[in-house]
């Protein structure tokens, strides 16, 4: 490939990556205004600036043009976990975790998606899947760091309280209505896990 045609292919990969997010942002937009049954694709791809045609080159359906948002998740989850010092236990890697990754988010965002979610029978049903996702990638993660295989079975029940344990701070920061950070809830949710934890 010569560096013409390198640089071709770099900008048709930035131009890409430029529709998709506005694609996306645009998509997000009218969900929260207009609701996410009522939103069509041709009203999304109105606003994009796109054909409807064009749209079908970057989503297959509006429920992935939201999952996109969260498309990364759980492999920044697993990556994040691998990255954990082992001269702590595996529940204690999983909240260190949890307890960091929100700092990214943006709140106001999030609880837009979460509002949207909430909305549909579908989006909470593949909400659901999204958990799963996250649950296995912290099970995977943690046979890694601790791959004494008669450990699998107690690393699994802590992924699934790990993601269980989320779900319960997610939903306490959306119904408080982000008043606090999410970092709060996980803590909270964390410590009401442990201290149901029978003591040695």
């Amino acid at each position: 490939m010569t560096n013409d045609e390198s640089e071709r292919e770099g900008w048709r990969e930035r131009k890409r990556r430029e529709t998709l997010k506005r694609v996306a942002e645009t998509a997000l937009k009218l969900f929260g205004e207009k609701g996410y049954e009522a939103t069509t694709l041709d009203a999304i791809a109105e606003a994009s600036g796109i054909a409807k045609r064009t749209f079908f080159h970057y989503f297959k359906s509006k429920e992935e043009v939201l999952a996109a948002w969260q498309a990364g998740l759980p492999t920044a989850f697993r990556a994040a976990i691998l990255a954990e010092p082992t001269d702590q236990s595996p529940l204690e890697a999983v909240r260190n975790v949890l307890t960091r990754m929100p700092a990214h988010f943006n709140a106001d965002q999030a609880l837009l998606i979460d509002r949207i979610i909430r909305s549909s029978e579908q989006l909470r049903a593949g909400n659901l899947a999204k958990y799963l996702r996250l649950e296995q990638a912290a099970f995977e993660a943690l046979c890694e760091l601790w791959p004494q295989p008669e450990r699998r079975n107690a690393l699994r029940a802590v992924a699934m309280a790990s993601v269980g344990a989320l779900r319960l701070a997610i939903d306490a920061f959306a119904e408080e209505g982000g008043r606090r950070p999410v970092a709060d809830h996980v803590r909270e949710a964390f410590g009401n896990l442990g201290a149901e934890l029978p003591r040695d």
